[in-house]
């Protein structure tokens, strides 16, 4: 049964939304701040024969030359084509990982999963500016991720201050709320540096969503899975610190 909207909550808003299912956009690389650069005229021109591919992706994944995920954990790229060996994950104290991407990816463990009342935290410190800002959260609900019908809602934020909650669907990223700018998510220093403690409260009929302790929106979860397994997301070509996902 499909209801004819949802209410959508973010500090000091309340938004009317469509319950049906947003056009649906690939997800992988889409949660760049920028799209790439258009090629200056006469560069298709003056390229090599064996140039069409980097022309059609001026932004492509730049290896870490790594050798897998933390032992106990699964790393999944969002194309099949990726390996998630081309991303590269280093011990940094404690339970954190030092990470390069290489490919976008999800990493998780299937003992991490939660459904009902629970509470799901990560924290991820950006260690250096990207090329452009790419996005990394936090995801919860994960389903058939070993699989073609994975899905799962993320929880995203970004160095230019903004965050976004999406549900992917197979190869697919439904829009729950867009990239949005918000005075509660840090926007990464001179440096490039930044620092996200994120979570997850799942209680009644509501998702809330916080950054270092500040609220930021709420959602029904009508709108998102929430029983299943949680995990981090990491895009494409990031520096970043990451201690992986919890759930009380």
């Amino acid at each position: 049964m499909r209801l004819a909207h949802a209410l959508l909550c973010v500090p000091f808003t309340c938004l009317v939304l469509a319950c049906g299912k947003a056009p649906a956009t690939r997800a992988s690389n889409s949660d760049s701040a920028a799209a790439p650069a258009t090629p200056a005229a006469g560069a298709a021109a003056a390229a090599p024969a064996d140039s069409s591919h980097a022309a059609a992706n001026p932004d492509p994944d730049q290896s870490a030359g790594g050798s897998g995920v933390p032992a106990g954990f699964v790393g999944r790229t969002d194309e099949a084509g990726s390996s998630i060996t081309d991303a590269k994950y280093t011990p940094a104290g404690g339970k954190s990982w030092d990470v390069r991407t290489g490919p976008a990816h999800i990493l998780y463990s299937p003992a991490v999963s939660a459904h009902g009342h629970y509470t799901v935290e990560a924290k991820i410190d950006q260690v250096e500016a990207p090329h452009h800002p790419e996005a990394y959260g936090v995801f919860i609900g994960g389903q058939q991720l070993d699989g073609p019908g994975q899905q799962y809602a993320y929880f995203l934020v970004r160095g230019d201050g903004k965050y976004a909650i999406k549900v992917r669907d197979s190869a697919d990223a439904r829009t729950i709320v867009p990239f949005t700018a918000s005075p509660n998510v840090p926007t990464a220093d001179a440096s490039g540096k930044a620092s996200y403690a994120l979570r997850i409260e799942v209680t009644g009929d509501r998702a809330r969503f916080y950054v270092n302790n500040q609220p930021v929106a709420t959602v029904p979860i009508a709108n998102i899975p929430t029983a299943g397994i949680a995990g981090v997301r990491i895009n494409h070509n990031l520096h970043v610190v990451v201690t992986p996902a919890t759930v009380k």
